[in-house]
């Protein structure tokens, strides 16, 4: 089963008017900790419509180019501290300083979802939740919507531990939107033995909109959208790796994933790799469940550069999964899962069969290649 989707988008954001591309300023100023009044090194300041970004320095001080003249959201956030979201004006180049309070949990954020530009959650006029990557590896999952699924309002349909399809208020299928860096994905939205095919370690954050949100979306987003983004760019300046490992015991699943990118002068980009694989899982009922058993091989990246006229990415994601299909068949006298061999003979399912990682017949193999 194959799914190629070539979408061809101009992803060139330019100001509205001619002489906003040319009249930008910059913002600057100091990250401190609000009690100490120490500066915060590492600091990310980012501006979500224009994709740019920056860090403070080893003194707090931070500088953000390019800015567009008018109104502007900017998000300050810093690990172990609150995130600050600010809606400022801009006519000329601003000066700005920020003192931030310790905090465990992060409690405001910006979102792109359901709204014609980015705005904080707070001042949506609509049901939004933001899920970070931070929050995505600290919850227990087999993919990206069983992780979603702890989210108030959100529930999944899954067949097995590979497969799970999103369901927002009791509503699903075509009722449901997701979009996967601004591309609606539209891959096995119909079935029920279909995932969404994103591949869960590459996403860095997720934002989960409850509600009808058919103005923005369409007719069928009556029970709302899940707005999915994997491409972010780097502060400028700044080179980054990273290396994700994980096991599960149930039914040991095993996943390796990592990833490269950078930016420079406004030229970032972004390579990374992911390889998951699972045995069959174990209940309490069948012990062993023949066939449940997954693997998936995927790759993508991006590049663009984002300049004072606006900015451009393009992006390739390539999606290879095969999935064993559980039919559930036993012998009547031993009562051991049936397994099909080659001919069309039966025969018991052994030990090593359940330890396998290649699912048997019958299976099916979904490959979605995008590029944006």
């Amino acid at each position: 089963m194959k799914q190629i989707i070539l979408i061809v988008v101009a992803c060139l954001h330019v100001s509205v008017a001619g002489a906003q591309a040319k009249n930008r300023t910059q913002i600057s100023g100091v990250i401190t900790d609000m009690q100490t009044g120490q500066p915060l090194a590492g600091a990310y300041i980012t501006i979500s419509d224009t994709k740019a970004g920056t860090i403070s320095d080893s003194t707090g001080a931070y500088l953000l180019k390019n800015v567009p003249v008018g109104h502007t959201i900017i998000e300050v956030s810093f690990y172990g501290y609150r995130t600050i979201v600010e809606h400022i004006d801009i006519t000329g180049d601003v000066v700005r300083n920020f003192a931030l309070s310790s905090a465990i949990i992060i409690n405001e954020g910006i979102t792109i979802t359901g709204v014609a530009g980015a705005t904080s959650i707070r001042r949506a006029p609509i049901s939004i939740s933001r899920v970070d990557k931070g929050t995505l590896l600290a919850t227990s999952s087999t993919n990206i919507i069983d992780a979603l699924s702890r989210q108030p309002g959100v529930s999944q349909l899954t067949t097995g531990p590979a497969i799970s399809k999103p369901v927002i208020r009791g509503l699903g299928y075509n009722r449901l939107v997701v979009i996967n860096d601004g591309i609606r994905q539209e891959g096995q939205q119909w079935g029920d033995e279909h995932g969404i095919e994103i591949d869960e370690n590459s996403v860095s954050r997720v934002e989960v909109l409850r509600g009808p949100a058919s103005i923005i979306y369409g007719s069928d987003a009556i029970a709302g959208v899940i707005n999915i983004i994997t491409t972010t760019p780097l502060p400028d300046g700044t080179l980054r790796g990273n290396i994700l490992s994980s096991y599960q015991t149930n039914h040991r699943q095993r996943s390796l994933f990592a990833n490269l990118g950078g930016n420079s002068q406004g030229f970032n980009w972004n390579i990374w790799g992911d390889y998951k694989a699972a045995a069959d899982y174990k209940n309490r009922y069948d012990g062993r469940v023949f066939n449940s058993k997954f693997n998936e091989k995927n790759f993508g990246g991006y590049a663009g550069y984002n300049g004072a006229w606006g900015f451009t990415h393009f992006i390739v994601s390539r999606f290879n999964q095969r999935v064993g299909v559980i039919e559930g068949e036993r012998d009547a006298v031993s009562g051991r899962f049936i397994k099909l061999l080659p001919g069309g003979q039966e025969a018991e399912a052994t030990d090593d069969d359940f330890k396998s990682i290649t699912p048997g017949v019958p299976y099916q193999h979904v490959q979605h290649l995008k590029i944006i």
